[in-house]
This record gives structure tokens, sequence and C-alpha cells, in this order.
């Protein structure tokens, strides 16, 4: 089964995916083992749990460009439940451990990335939550985490180092994701550093959240409060529904 994609350039994503990489690798090269057993911006995870997320995400994005390719299914994970134990078994290791699973797993991604022929982005892959789509969104969702999970680990990259494009795509796609969810509350937003609006939900009046793009997203994506952001029409910012 495939599908078209025309917007997807193979040779720009892997591009934004090294140039992200590149930047959690020197971050993740400072940490001392101490480092690795402080905690991360996610709750109960520290940052051992996610570089090791992070190595197994590669793992499981290789797995899916590789189903693509060869036309035999070669599912991202087990299951669920055998990505969680990956990811705790793996936790405790050293600094240099992690940084060593971290460099070889998105080198091997890059390799099987290198090795998908055109037609391939376009096959349709199966993802452990059971969604099915063009294996070019293993390159969107590759990204994603590296850009995300790095603000994750408290280590001075922050949202607000997004770069600009991915921000502006991301935050369309959640604003989409949440307009099909009832638990979703309506809003709507203005990015004030592109003048874009966003509608979330029917419901009117909404409160109208102002702030810059990147500012949006993270508060979208829970990564932040929202201290930077004004909202009119209410007294207090809505609570979005957990995402991501």
């Amino acid at each position: 089964m495939t599908t078209d994609r025309t917007d997807f350039d193979p040779a720009a994503a892997l591009e934004q995916i090294t140039a992200a990489t590149e930047h959690l690798l020197r971050t993740a090269a400072r940490f001392t083992d101490a480092d690795v057993r402080a905690p991360s911006l996610l709750p109960d995870w520290s940052r051992g749990h996610v570089l090791t997320h992070l190595a197994r995400n590669a793992d499981g994005g290789r797995r899916l460009l590789i189903w693509a390719r060869t036309g035999t299914e070669t599912p991202e994970y087990p299951s669920l439940a055998a990505r969680a134990e990956q990811i705790e078994a793996g936790a405790g290791r050293s600094a240099a451990e992690l940084l060593a699973d971290l460099c070889d797993s998105a080198a091997a991604f890059e390799a099987e990335y290198r090795r998908m022929p055109p037609e391939a982005w376009h096959q349709i892959v199966r993802w452990t939550r059971g969604q099915e789509r063009p294996a070019a969104r293993a390159a969107d969702a590759r990204l994603c985490e590296v850009l995300v999970h790095h603000a994750d680990l408290d280590a001075g990259y922050t949202p607000a180092h997004w770069p600009t494009d991915f921000v502006h795509a991301m935050l369309g796609r959640v604003v989409t994701s949440f307009s099909t969810r009832d638990d979703a509350p309506a809003m709507q937003l203005h990015a004030t550093d592109t003048g874009t609006g966003y509608d979330i939900g029917t419901a009117r009046p909404a409160p109208t959240i102002h702030g810059p793009q990147s500012s949006l997203l993270a508060w979208l994506m829970g990564r932040s409060p929202g201290a930077d952001l004004a909202v009119h029409n209410a007294p207090t910012l809505p609570e979005p529904p957990f995402l991501y």
C-alpha cells in the first residue's frame, strides 16, 4: 500500500535531523555520571531515561524504514510495554555508555535512511500505537523526538532554540490534532512573531492566547506553564490535554 506526499524532501529532512542530533550529542557529551542521574523535565524520568528513550527511538525509526524499504514487516517495537522496559533497563548506565548508545543508534538510523529509495518514502508502515502512515512520517517523528526531548533534558536547551520551520510546522499539526479531540478546550491562538492565527474548537467566545509561536507550541505540548503567554477572555490559561 502506498500514498503520495509531494512536499517531503528526504535530503532536506535528513539535514535537519543531522543538525538537531549533533546539537543533542554535544549536550550529552557534557554530562557526568551525576548529571545523567539528575531529573529531567519529564515526570519520573532522569536524564538517563530520556537519553535511553532517544536511542531506542532511533532503533524503532530505523526498523520502520527497513519495513518501508524491503516490504518485510519490521515493527517499531515489540510492544509499548517492551519499549518501557528497554528504557528502564538502560536508564541507569554511565554517562559514557549512554552517549555511545545515543551516537551508535543515531548513526544506524542515518545509514538506513540513506538506503531508502525515493518510492519507499510513500510506503505505509504501522507505528506501535497502531497509526498507519507513510514512511516519510518517520523522518518527521525522529526530528520531533530529538528536538523536544533535547529540551526535556533541562540542560540549557529550551523550546526557544527549536528551529523556526519546525515550530511552524509542528504548531499546525498540534492544532489539527487538538481540533479532533473532545477533551481539548476551545481556544484561539495568535503567534505574535508571525502574525498567524489558529483556532481549536468552534465554541465562542473562547479564550485568546497571544505569544511567540515557540512559546505557544511549548505550552500546548506540556513543556511550559505558559508564563510568557497573554490570555484574553478568560481569567487563566486553559489546560491543554496531554499530547506527547
